[in-house]
């Protein structure tokens, strides 16, 4: 039997297509990686734009970053990269191991806390940030890193998608770890969390990419310049007294590289695990 071949019209156009929209969102990039190739004159007068002018462009300010006078940007990037790799890690641990108690267990109260999960999703989160604030004052986190990470190390979303990921595995396998001998902690960790690596890909993309953009939280519980997170000091480059965006758009370029990373490691989980994390349940 000879197969149908497909017609070769509408794959063309749809590559097409794509190939478009991929120009029209890697566009603002291009324009920002070539703006901070530029001096500061430059980028005051005509703004971002798509002109080359290769006798312009120089690595000048990246290498300021570098320097010995502007070395609070690498502490801003260093404490980024602190303050998002352990929330991350935490995060996905405490997380999983809720949503996989509320979906592999039976117990009292299994569902109030189910929807209070819902519910506390629901709540937007400039809400919560005055009692936040006060409880990180009576706890004396304030300018603390740990003020930081705290408040949001248990999050309903990824508590809700590792409980619809669980919820569609096979309960058997909690048997046959019994049977064998596994504690439920050796259980989890032995046999489900590999079977749950798409959804630990999945998630810790997002979790990552939500704690090293994350502005307004640390915004408030930090005070000392040393401590800032990347977005924060980025954005105390502009000031009444002079605005140093060539300095801010080269920061701003580098500061994509870690996520990037993050998202290429994981990426073969990305699309698997929300997926499968959404439509199980």
């Amino acid at each position: 039997m000879i197969a149908k071949r497909k017609p070769l019209l509408p794959t063309v156009l749809l590559v097409v297509l794509f190939a478009v929209l991929a120009a029209l969102a890697l566009f603002p990039f291009y324009c920002l990686a070539l703006a901070s190739l530029k001096p500061s004159k430059e980028l005051l007068r005509y703004g971002l734009n798509v002109k080359l002018q290769p006798e312009l462009l120089s690595f000048r300010n990246y290498a300021f970053l570098f320097s010995a006078s502007a070395k609070k940007y690498l502490d801003w990037y260093q404490n980024s990269l602190l303050i998002s790799a352990v929330y991350t890690v935490c995060c996905l641990l405490l997380s999983s191991m809720v949503g996989y108690g509320l979906a592999m267990y039976r117990f009292f109260g299994r569902n109030v806390i189910f929807v209070l999960v819902l519910l506390v999703m629901m709540v937007p989160v400039e809400i919560i940030i005055l009692p936040l604030y006060k409880q990180m004052i009576a706890f004396r986190l304030i300018d603390t890193f740990s003020g930081v990470i705290l408040p949001f190390v248990v999050s309903p979303l990824p508590i809700f998608f590792f409980r619809q990921y669980a919820a569609g595995l096979p309960k058997d396998f909690l048997d046959a770890g019994r049977i064998d001998g596994c504690s439920e902690y050796g259980i989890f960790f032995r046999i489900m969390v590999p079977l749950m690596a798409p959804a630990f890909g999945a998630m810790a993309i997002l979790q990552a990419l939500a704690s090293w953009n994350s502005f307004v939280w640390p915004l408030i519980v930090i005070k000392t310049g040393s401590k800032m997170t990347l977005p924060i000091g980025l954005a105390s480059l502009v000031t009444p007294y002079g605005n140093n965006y060539d300095i801010l758009i080269a920061g701003s370029v580098l500061a994509i590289l870690p996520i990037l990373l993050v998202f290429v490691f994981f990426q073969r989980y990305f699309v698997s695990g929300l997926t499968v994390g959404g439509v199980k349940g």
